[in-house]
């Protein structure tokens, strides 16, 4: 039984040169949503509603902005070149997760209302990865672990400090 590589959504733009700031705000629109670039001007996600629809969004912009866009869909011709992009998404996805383990084993030790503050930033930091993880590593339960267990030494200082009063 041969296995056939899913469908894609695919984002061939052009963007003038000047002004910059245009060009910056598209790039991090996509950096957002965690496209893979495939070249110069073309980038891809895995092919559903929303990511279909996301694109579509950007293409406008990029049209309204004097540039050109096309949105496709299209099927990897080998699962080998699927598995390929699939791979970098999740590379990049868990350097995000790591950076999220790094920051709360940093914050272990500070002050519970610090901590508190780095819980609420990690948690959402995670729900913004989790948008863009289609290809969810390793290193995702790691970084959920890690902001769990430092929300949880923050109830349990808190807890020990209320006993010992």
């Amino acid at each position: 039984m041969t296995v056939q590589a899913g469908q894609w959504v695919l984002l061939a733009y052009r963007i003038p040169r000047q002004p910059s700031t245009l060009r910056i705000t598209i790039w991090r629109k996509l950096d957002r949503l965690g496209v893979a670039r495939l070249g110069d001007g073309l980038v891809t996600l895995p092919a559903d509603a929303r990511t279909r629809e996301q694109l579509d969004w950007i293409a406008d912009e990029i049209a309204e902005m004097g540039g050109t866009a096309t949105v496709w869909l299209a099927v990897p011709t080998s699962l080998a070149q699927e598995q390929a992009i699939a791979a970098d998404m999740r590379q990049a996805r868990a350097a995000e997760y790591r950076a999220v383990s790094e920051q709360a084993q940093q914050t272990l030790h500070a002050r519970p209302g610090e901590r508190a503050r780095v819980v609420k930033r990690l948690r959402a930091e995670l729900r913004r990865i989790g948008r863009r993880d289609f290809f969810p590593p390793a290193e995702r339960d790691a970084a959920l672990l890690a902001v769990r267990e430092l929300a949880q030494d923050g109830v349990t200082d808190h807890a020990a400090k209320e006993d010992a009063r």
